[in-house]
């Protein structure tokens, strides 16, 4: 089943914010974000899926990365190739680990720092999962708006290369969360 765009914004310079549900894998895009921990450690959850479907050079990049620039931070992520997968990159998020201390605050640095990340990369086209609520245990009702406020935000003030931020989600509780969300953003101006 082909991934399916719910919800859309668009924005001056040709730009666009889709709510989308689907595999993240199947994603139309250049680069996708992998909710990554510090250490680029891609054991479990959906950097476990990355890592195993894009093959071992995605770890052996992310260990390197580590040893040249020590642990990643949240406003600062880290990039790598994407081995097999059909994607120019694969950025790794650092989002907050529930009940770290000032979750809201490090999963929008997170989010900003990723699509900076992509600007600075050159792409045009990334898709993201709702980073941290998945293994990190942030709530799903929790980081939506915050999540969506970021990449709203930094839709508005970019003139750089990103013409498409995709938001995809898998099940139908997320879907839900973020749906619920997105009306609460204030409308494009």
């Amino acid at each position: 089943m082909p991934n399916t765009v719910l919800l859309s914004r668009v924005y001056t310079g040709e730009r666009a914010f889709h709510l989308v549900q689907g595999d993240l894998l199947q994603e139309p895009v250049e680069a996708i974000l992998n909710p990554a921990n510090d250490n680029l450690a891609h054991g479990g959850g959906v950097a476990g899926l990355i890592s195993r479907a894009g093959g071992r050079i995605i770890q052996v990049e992310s260990d390197d990365w580590v040893r040249r620039h020590g642990p990643v931070s949240h406003a600062e992520p880290a990039y790598t190739g994407a081995g097999t997968l059909p994607f120019r990159y694969v950025i790794h998020a650092v989002g907050p680990i529930w009940h770290s201390g000032d979750e809201p605050a490090k999963l929008a640095a997170a989010v900003r720092g990723s699509l900076w990340r992509a600007e600075a990369l050159g792409v045009e086209s990334v898709s993201m999962p709702a980073i941290s609520t998945g293994v990190f245990g942030y709530p799903k009702d929790l980081a939506a708006p915050v999540i969506l406020a970021a990449v709203d935000g930094y839709l508005k003030e970019s003139q750089g290369s990103l013409r498409e931020v995709r938001l995809c989600l898998y099940d139908a509780l997320t879907v839900a969360a973020f749906e619920s969300a997105w009306a609460s953003l204030p409308p494009v101006s």
